[in-house]
């Protein structure tokens, strides 16, 4: 009998992918179009001030103040980062959003329960809650020249679902960049599910939006928990703070505060210095974040720019760092990442996120220019040769 759990029993062997990349970078340089951390991705200002590090060495950071939700001055702060329209007793600190997931799969589902999660959208989730021992359900995203979410389609599959406890968003979206509107959560609500939108995103418009960023925090009826966090506010996924941010119905939400400051209690996993730092880096962030912003928006340009007159096409994205771009089934998905790393070029394949549609492949707009422009030179001459040379693919 082994003495390990089943929800831990994870696939460790390496995918053909990560062998081939291994494999590439041994032969030379690859240009690395996943890039998603921002502190080594040349930003200037760099996310991290001389102003936020003595910050994180204040006097306070020397005494312990195990405070379930964190400190009132930190979660004042983020209260007030978020426009004041929130209500510091409504915000929860967590060492991270992943860890928040954790607390509010606790929270809401039992062993075995299920929550819906929207598809395609980020691979980490299948992990979480492997550890939490829920079930995921995928509800679908449709692309018709834009996203959007199959209402009907999410109301029959919760419909179909007795055990179905919450109602998972991603807005914007990793990586397909839409955001969540106001119809759409309000159809969410209407299940009668708490709903967890995760926003860590929402700062960072990308393209041509159809309208301003809608919060789920402006809901007020059900139970809506909203994730956020340094990791992106900031640009600081190293200083380990995110937060919840709980809205809708007042006795739903001091329910779920009560049955949270046990949970919160029971790890409090938050450092002090972050905590004390946090009004400090929030209110720095703006210079990264305005970079990032500029720099996305300036390489998804560069991306059209490259793509126009080619056979390849770039999907509608709203927010985000990221760009799905559709491919020639001349070859598939599998290929043409294959191909493109045989030039020194590094892509995610769209199968990484369950896109249903393919061949796609993924780009990190956050890669630094001249990293993008040499990757994206690739791609051209790696799609003219495609379609030039009489291949035929074998992988359908």
């Amino acid at each position: 009998m082994s003495p390990f759990s089943k929800r831990s029993a994870h696939d460790l062997e390496e995918n053909a992918l990560t062998s081939a990349l291994r494999a590439r970078r041994a032969k030379g340089k690859v240009v690395d179009l996943t890039v998603s951390n921002p502190t080594t991705a040349d930003l200037s200002p760099p996310p991290l001030s001389e102003t936020g590090r003595l910050a994180l060495a204040a006097p306070g950071c020397a005494v312990y103040e195990p405070l379930p939700f964190g400190l009132p001055e930190a979660r004042a702060a983020i209260a007030e980062s978020l426009g004041g329209t929130v209500s510091p007793d409504d915000v929860v600190c967590t060492a991270s959003t992943s860890e928040a997931y954790g607390w509010l799969f606790s929270l809401l589902a039992d062993p075995g329960d299920t929550v819906l999660v929207p598809s395609p959208s980020y691979p980490l989730f299948s992990f979480l809650a492997a550890h939490a021992a829920v079930r995921l359900v995928p509800y679908p995203l449709r692309y018709d020249g834009a996203w959007h979410t199959d209402l009907a389609e999410l109301g029959r599959i919760a419909a179909a679902e007795p055990r179905a406890r919450a109602v998972l968003v991603v807005s914007p979206n990793n990586p397909t960049g839409s955001v969540l509107t106001a119809h759409e959560l309000e159809a969410m609500l209407d299940l009668g599910l708490p709903v967890i939108s995760d926003e860590v995103f929402a700062r960072y418009p990308l393209g041509a939006r159809r309208g301003p960023f809608f919060s789920a925090r402006e809901a007020s009826r059900g139970l809506v928990l909203v994730l956020s966090g340094l990791s992106k506010e900031a640009a600081l996924p190293q200083m380990k703070l995110g937060w919840i941010v709980l809205a809708g119905e007042r006795a739903l939400v001091d329910e779920a505060k009560a049955r949270l400051e046990v949970l919160a209690d029971t790890f409090l996993s938050v450092g002090a210095p972050v905590q004390h730092a946090a009004r400090t880096l929030l209110e720095e962030a703006h210079g990264p974040r305005d970079a990032i912003v500029a720099r996305t928006n300036r390489n998804l340009a560069r991306l059209d720019e490259v793509l126009a007159g080619t056979a390849a096409t770039r999907l509608f994205v709203e927010g985000g760092w990221y760009a799905t771009v559709r491919l020639p089934a001349i070859l598939s998905e599998e290929e043409w990442v294959e191909a493109l790393l045989e030039r020194g070029v590094y892509v995610h394949p769209g199968a990484f996120f369950d896109f249903t549609e393919s061949p796609l492949v993924v780009i990190s707009l956050l890669t630094p220019e001249p990293d993008l422009d040499e990757g994206l030179a690739v791609l051209a001459s790696t799609l003219a040769w495609a379609l030039e040379e009489p291949v035929a693919s074998t992988k359908k």
